[in-house]
């Protein structure tokens, strides 16, 4: 075949594949097999083998994705990407409509309302009617450009249909294209484009086959659609995105060029969207006009019955003026247009009959309960099963088997059982006895279990812990589990069905004995049933055997993370890494009993301050403070020297003085956890594995450090959904920084990052002062281009 037939040939596959592809993708109206599809593809595929040149960029082969990149580029939005203002209620709804009225006295308004999607916000601009640039919203000016993965999703057309701009001055306008017959001049440059606007989401189908697919190949699963969605967006490799069920619905437009004399501009958001479609974008699947305030609660109500039928998750209903020219009228906030809103639905709610209590085991022996229902329909998804926290929240919710409860979805992902429906329990129930459920053992070993203290977030807990460390099955399954998850030693493949099948196999019984399992054992491994066996497969072992290699370069504050020391959490395994150097200077501290000492001085100077007077203790009790503090003096640490002259020497006069890097439960938990045969063995494996993770982030300085970092020493708080960042990434970013994160706001925040969607966090950093970031803001700091950059603190262990 000549250069000029190849080139005719290829256009005509080119553009029959287009047409099935929006067949298939957008109208879901397939028009030919399956089969004489990948006939049609392929036979493009091997034209452009043969022909390089033939490979354009919106050729459908660049579906496929190309090369991984380094890193993601900016990219500068010609026309702000802005958020929605929230709501919750009706009443919000109502002065919502009001004040676009006082802005527009005697306007007849419209409004439209349609499903708001739980997706990532993205543009897509085409220039001549070509794909060139997608890119996420980030903080509303810049974003990253990522038109290699975009272009992986098939309902994205990489060329439009039967585009037409006209010419004129050369100017932009934000507005927009024909549709309505009505002509105006319209503003040109010397390349058309246009931008639209819209959500990439992950359809519910596809979601559950991608955590199956995770599922089997033992790998952690995703949370949520979105999540997946946005961790699929962040690959930096297009090929493993074109392997994720991702999909997009458009809904409005940016920046527009023309050129030509004139254009026909759409008069209306309906109008806009039928545009849209015409062009063979996918837009919303319901979309109301409305008149009034009740025509627009009742468009909302209807959304709310239908929306768990559509493909995708939806949280609510965004409301937008329909008619385009008086948005421009109406104007927006720095933050927000005043012409559109967004109504967030309340938590969907769910009766189901709680058939069982369960008791599982935690990777640090803590037995927790969880409801075993019946399957209930809830927000998208089939519940059977909710945690029940602990033995009290049973207890304090009066909860018991074979009680009606009312379950609900915690941010629509997490379940939860809510409360009992009293007027349905039958009269043969009684209240839930933990101990006697469990026989007074560990479900898992049948080994001996004790009440202790627990840490909850930022609290603590009273809950019922296997002492079996060594030999209980299921703290062994979920250390390995532990050990390879990502905040730990990020290990790939190895999910929590993998570490199962590896305890229960005899492969491995505590995770360091990974680095000595043969790769063909691991592949050999069976995660299925002797029926149906399911093999690990040659692939994934290599891979788990590369992410060991590699864990072991990884610092400190990993390894500390994935020994699943008790109470050690990541923030605390962060504050260690960044004082010693190393796992034997911190095992062999004496800090760490000076931390417990501590404690207690602390313990005995609060009873002191509000106890007894001198005057009112017997003899007996005189003898014994006495001792105790005489035992407090004795203390040698220079700031329990500080709180003696300032504490007990004033008689509990002042305030308590001494301030920990970690608290004296950790310290104590890591004293413990190393004297114990399971510490002892796990230290001694990693001496000769020659595992030696470096530590020591910060400087020493006589008896104080220095920490390193911009923002170093300084406390913050994360709420809502920031533009661009995950918690997880913003997290890491503030930690890399020398920063503390924590998970609830008081006196001692120093900031707070906030996004959309913000809640209870955000108003009580209001209300008691707490400075409040955007992501831009927190990312100048980051970089040092703003003056609220926090100084170097001061601080040290003790």
């Amino acid at each position: 075949m000549i250069p000029a037939e190849a080139q005719t040939r290829h256009a005509d596959l080119a553009d029959q594949i287009r047409q099935h592809d929006h067949a298939y993708y957008v109208l879901a109206q397939p028009r030919i097999s399956d089969r004489e599809y990948d006939r049609l593809y392929h036979e493009l595929l091997d034209l452009e083998k043969q022909f390089p040149e033939l490979a354009t960029p919106d050729s459908p082969s660049h579906r496929v994705g190309g090369q991984p990149l380094s890193e993601f580029k900016s990219v500068r939005h010609a026309v702000p990407m802005m958020s929605l203002d929230n709501t919750y209620s009706q009443e919000d709804v109502r002065e919502f409509v009001a004040r676009a009225q006082k802005l527009l006295p005697g306007e007849p308004l419209e409004w439209t309302v349609e499903p708001k999607i739980d997706g990532v916000a993205v543009s897509l601009r085409y220039e001549h009617g070509t794909f060139a640039v997608g890119a996420t919203r980030g903080d509303g000016t810049t974003g990253d450009d990522i038109t290699a993965n975009l272009k992986t999703i098939r309902s994205v057309p990489l060329k439009l249909q039967g585009l037409t701009l006209g010419a004129g001055s050369g100017e932009d306008t934000d507005l927009f294209l024909p549709t309505t017959g009505r002509r105006r001049a319209a503003p040109s440059a010397s390349a058309p484009v246009l931008e639209v606007r819209g959500e990439v989401f992950m359809t519910r189908a596809g979601f559950e086959r991608l955590n199956q697919d995770r599922t089997a190949a033992g790998e952690e699963t995703f949370a949520n659609p979105r999540n997946a969605t946005a961790g699929s967006l962040k690959q930096l490799d297009p090929r493993m995105v074109a392997r994720r069920p991702l999909d997009i619905v458009l809904y409005g437009v940016g920046q527009v060029q023309t050129t030509g004399g004139f254009s026909l501009v759409p008069e209306t958001q309906a109008q806009l969207l039928a545009w849209l479609r015409a062009l063979g974008f996918k837009t919303p699947d319901r979309l109301w006009v409305c008149r009034s305030e009740e025509e627009l609660l009742a468009a909302i109500a209807e959304l709310d019955q239908i929306r768990h039928d559509f493909d995708y998750g939806t949280d609510g209903a965004v409301i937008k003026l329909n008619l385009l020219a008086l948005r421009e009228r109406v104007g927006a906030t720095a933050k927000a247009p005043r012409w559109a809103i967004a109504y967030k639905y309340a938590p969907e709610q769910a009766e189901t009959k709680l058939k069982a209590i369960t008791i599982q085991v935690g990777r640090t022996g803590v037995l927790t309960p969880v409801a075993e229902l019946d399957p209930v329909f809830l927000a998208g998804s089939t519940i059977s099963r909710a945690t029940l926290h602990n033995e009290e929240e049973i207890r304090r919710k009066d909860i018991r088997v074979g009680d009606t409860v009312v379950i609900e979805k915690a941010g629509e992902v997490i379940p939860a059982v809510v409360q009992v429906v009293r007027d349905k329990r039958p009269t043969a129930t009684k209240p839930f006895n933990f101990l006697e459920h469990i026989g007074g053992r560990c479900p898992a070993c049948d080994g001996p279990i004790a009440k202790e203290k627990v840490s909850a977030g930022d609290k603590e807990e009273v809950a019922w812990r296997c002492q079996n460390v060594a030999g209980c099955p299921a703290q062994k399954t979920r250390r390995v589990e532990y050990f390879a998850q990502r905040k730990a030693l990020d290990i790939e493949s190895l999910g929590g069905i993998m570490a199962e099948k590896l305890v229960e196999s005899g492969l491995v019984s505590e995770p360091l004995e990974l680095f000595d399992l043969p790769e063909e054992k691991l592949a050999a491994l069976n995660l299925g049933t002797a029926d149906e066996p399911r093999v690990f497969g040659a692939k994934n072992a290599a891979k788990v055997k590369d992410a060991l290699e590699r864990a072991r370069k990884l610092p400190l504050h990993r390894w500390i993370t994935a020994l699943a020391i008790p109470e050690i959490g990541e923030q605390t395994a962060i504050d260690l890494s960044r004082f010693f150097p190393d796992l034997p200077t911190l095992i062999a501290s004496s800090l760490l009993k000076d931390t417990v000492k501590l404690g207690e001085c602390k313990r005995v100077f609060e009873e002191n301050k509000v106890g007894k007077k001198e005057k009112t203790l017997t003899e007996e009790e005189k003898i014994k403070r006495k001792k105790q503090q005489e035992e407090a003096k004795r203390f040698g640490n220079p700031i329990g020297r500080r709180l003696i002259e300032t504490g007990f020497a004033s008689q509990g006069g002042q305030d308590w003085q001494a301030k920990t890097l970690i608290g004296p439960v950790a310290a104590k938990a890591i004293i413990d956890w190393a004297a114990t045969e399971y510490g002892r063995n796990a230290f001694r494996r990693m001496r000769e594995l020659r595992l030696a993770p470096q530590g020591g982030l910060a400087r020493p300085s006589g008896d104080e450090t220095t920490q390193v970092g911009p923002l170093a020493g300084k406390t913050f708080v994360l709420t809502g959904t920031l533009p661009t960042l995950s918690r997880d990434d913003a997290t890491a970013l503030i930690r890399d920084a020398g920063g503390n994160v924590t998970s609830s706001v008081s006196n001692k925040t120093d900031y707070v990052l906030a996004g959309t969607d913000a809640g209870s966090k955000l108003q009580k950093a209001q209300e008691i002062g707490v400075p409040i970031l955007s992501e831009q803001q927190f990312m100048e700091m980051l970089a040092g281009k703003t003056g609220r950059r926090p100084p170097p603190a001061q601080g040290s262990l003790l």
